[in-house]
């Protein structure tokens, strides 16, 4: 049951330098598009599959630059006897530490015994593959895998083409099975003799002319034909091979005229079964053709939810489902860093796996804003909805993903803010004022490289929605507040705000004479945020104030307000990643 223990790749398409350590198991690469997963599988794939030769174009080399050549290193371990043969690959067998990476030629004691094979391709476009030694090479000998290894190792592609694999053609998981192989010549002769003579009497009358024909010709040329050639069916015209046999339903229809996602779950659920010698398959975009229960099945199948997985699976995906599906030690975000490729294993902390099943989406894109509660959420939401009624670009194309960090504790959004920063991706947070972070968690975010956009004086967002907005806008709030809650709740909270100095009235009165004032602002902001009962705290209920009253009023709010909400949106344009 072998399995990649270490990748390399240099100057492969996008790929300059990439190093990376699988785990046995699933390793689903995430990451913006064209970040290069698919050639992450592609390398793997030209590397160890069963082929003996491989097209390669000027486009498969970095930046198509031909003089520096492709180089991808499989180090393989978990080997068999057959593997760890002595006479046949004794000059090549290393030692490989699993903690630091590290492969040593001469195997130590603790060290587990891989071989690694080499695929170069130079400016000639002729593929080579080798395994790798200093041993041998200081005694200039080389070699590649034996064929029957290759056979045996060669990974199962999962691909647009996955019913391949439902007949028996060379490197097809149905080879992989058992040991038996079919043989269809002996029933196809014995077909075609029985066929020869029902058909030899109709081919005179189809073909008349044409024979007459081919037999005046042939006596002209002196070619030995008979008195009259015939059309007769060839016992041997027909060649049947192992390829040409392929799995039908009870009924005689093939399966390959199945769906894609069909045709890609029956292949995995093979594929687990012929383990015992082929262990590693390769799946691009593994939800493709697949409705979110099957796709569960399909990564079940796999061993998503196993401890001992029974396949190293290598796999790509943009499916929340999938996301939410896998734990954070199977998902691996690519990316590209200057001129070299990483991939960095998500983890299983708390804040990480909780964000993995609340907010797939956010590990999808390239950028993200954690937001310190839903309201925040909403009213992000809800300008980038008005926004693009100005024609402006969305945050959503710009590759920004929205994230509730739940409110409450004030270093929550920072602990969920740096767990995707480690992780490669651009990330801001929004948080109010109220409530200040510890010491020292805010600054580190921000010598991390980290954005932080906050409100004002000590304010939550509700206090700085009705200390900002014009006149007009604040009477909007209060008017939409009724309409979610009806006058007596928003009386009610107004008067407890004040301490029964004030109510609906009052302000309502206030706002017809002389505009609203400072301190009947705060104490609307106050009344809006009560607890548990907030006037806008759900993402829906901000979501609609933004869209329809913050973002109109937004030329006639406070100056400093409009350079905060400015910032968010500045931030997104710039952060694509």
């Amino acid at each position: 049951m072998a399995r990649i223990r270490k990748l390399e790749i240099q100057n492969y398409r996008g790929i300059k330098a990439f190093s990376w350590l699988p785990s046995a198991g699933i390793n689903c690469l995430i990451g913006p598009g064209d970040s290069g997963k698919s050639s992450v599988l592609d390398a793997i794939d030209a590397c160890l599959g069963a082929r003996r030769n491989i097209q390669f174009t000027d486009a498969d080399f970095h930046k198509l630059d031909v003089s520096a050549p492709i180089s991808i290193s499989l180090t393989i371990g978990e080997l068999d006897d057959a593997l760890k043969n002595m006479d046949t690959y004794g000059m090549y067998v290393r030692g490989f530490d699993a903690t630091t990476g590290d492969i040593e030629d001469e195997p130590e004691k603790n060290a587990e015994t891989v071989l690694t094979l080499n695929l170069t391709v130079g400016s000639d476009l002729e593929p080579s593959w080798t395994l790798i030694s200093d041993r041998a090479n200081a005694q200039n000998q080389t070699r590649n895998l034996a064929w029957a290894d290759r056979l045996r190792l060669a990974p199962t592609r999962i691909g647009a083409m996955a019913d391949y694999n439902l007949g028996w053609r060379r490197g097809s998981v149905l080879n992989r099975l058992t040991e038996e192989r079919p043989d269809a010549s002996s029933a196809l002769v014995k077909a075609a003799r029985d066929a020869r003579a029902a058909f030899g009497d109709e081919a005179e009358k189809q073909l008349g002319e044409t024979l007459a024909i081919v037999t005046k010709t042939a006596k002209d040329l002196g070619v030995p034909v008979g008195d009259q050639a015939k059309a007769l069916l060839d016992a041997h015209s027909v060649s049947v091979t192992g390829g040409t046999i392929s799995l039908h339903d009870e009924a005689g229809v093939p399966l390959g005229g199945l769906g894609i996602g069909s045709t890609r779950l029956l292949v995995a659920g093979l594929q687990r079964i012929a383990a015992e010698q082929s262990t590693i398959i390769l799946v691009d975009e593994v939800e493709h053709g697949l409705e979110p229960h099957r796709l569960n099945r399909l990564l079940v199948s796999l061993g998503a939810k196993e401890e001992q997985p029974p396949l190293q699976a290598f796999v790509t995906t943009h499916s929340p489902v999938a996301l939410r599906e896998l734990s954070g030690e199977q998902l691996f975000v690519l990316r590209r860093l200057d001129d070299k490729h990483e991939a960095k294993n998500v983890g299983v902390s708390d804040d990480i796996q909780s964000t993995i099943r609340l907010f797939p989406d956010a590990f999808l894109a390239p950028s993200a804003i954690v937001c310190e509660g839903a309201s925040e959420v909403g009213l992000v939401r809800g300008l980038d909805q008005y926004r693009l009624t100005k024609f402006h670009t969305s945050i959503g194309a710009l590759g920004v993903a929205l994230v509730d960090s739940g409110g409450a504790e004030p270093d929550r959004p920072f602990k969920r803010a740096s767990a995707f920063l480690a992780l490669g991706y651009h990330v801001a947070v929004i948080r109010d004022d109220d409530k200040a972070p510890t010491e020292g968690v805010e600054q580190a975010f921000k010598d991390a490289r980290g954005k932080v956009i906050s409100w004002r004086n000590g304010r939550a967002l509700e206090d700085e929605l009705f200390s900002s907005l014009s006149d007009d806008g604040v009477i909007g709030l209060i008017d939409r507040a009724i309409e979610l809650h009806g006058e007596d709740l928003v009386n009610d909270h107004i008067k407890s705000a004040s301490q029964n100095e004030k109510d609906l009235n009052a302000i309502q009165t206030e706002s017809l004479l002389d505009g609203i004032s400072p301190e009947s602002r705060v104490i609307l902001g106050k009344a809006a945020r009560t607890k548990k009962s907030g006037w806008f705290k759900s993402v829906t209920w901000m979501e609609g104030v933004a869209r329809d009253i913050v973002g109109p009023d937004l030329e006639k709010a406070d100056e400093e307000f409009r350079k905060i909400i400015g910032d968010v949106f500045e931030w997104s344009a710039g952060a694509r990643g």
